[in-house]
């Protein structure tokens, strides 16, 4: 086995660890880089963790998993409870709405407004919460995106 220098340091590989592929640092050398660049590029990063996690189907497997355990549907209820009572007029708009929709005075489309696409759930975006009935359906990612503007 070659015996590698630390570039950094001077130590080998004889009397520290090395990580494999990394040819040029010791471990601990390696760790110290990457902790101060995540710290000079901490907005970089803080945005790439972000959608990273998102993104990740290990991690969406994950909360699916954990939402339904005893201890994830009782944190989902109580998120859910804390959402209607600091929103409740966003909350009453929403049952309005709902009831209008299932009492036939609403029509609620089968495709979204903005982009046409069928086949999906489609949402009921309200511009002003106090007229509950006056939508614009939207399927989700046209929704999100609407809030992601505003």
């Amino acid at each position: 086995m070659k015996i590698r220098t630390c570039n950094i340091c001077g130590a080998t590989s004889e009397t520290k660890r090395f990580y494999r592929g990394v040819t040029s640092r010791c471990a601990e050398c390696h760790r110290r880089k990457v902790s101060e660049n995540r710290k000079e590029k901490a907005d970089y990063y803080r945005v790439y963790d972000a959608k990273r996690y998102q993104e990740d189907p290990r991690v969406r497997a994950r909360h699916r998993a954990y939402q339904k355990t005893d201890a994830g549907k009782s944190a989902m209820k109580a998120a859910r409870d804390r959402w209607e009572s600091g929103n409740t007029d966003k909350r009453a708009a929403h049952v309005i709405l709902m009831n209008a929709v299932r009492s036939g005075r609403v029509d609620k489309p089968c495709a979204c407004s903005a982009c046409g696409i069928s086949g999906v759930r489609i949402h009921g975006h309200h511009e002003d919460y106090a007229k509950p009935l006056d939508v614009i359906w939207l399927c989700q990612t046209c929704h999100f995106g609407l809030h992601r503007v505003a």
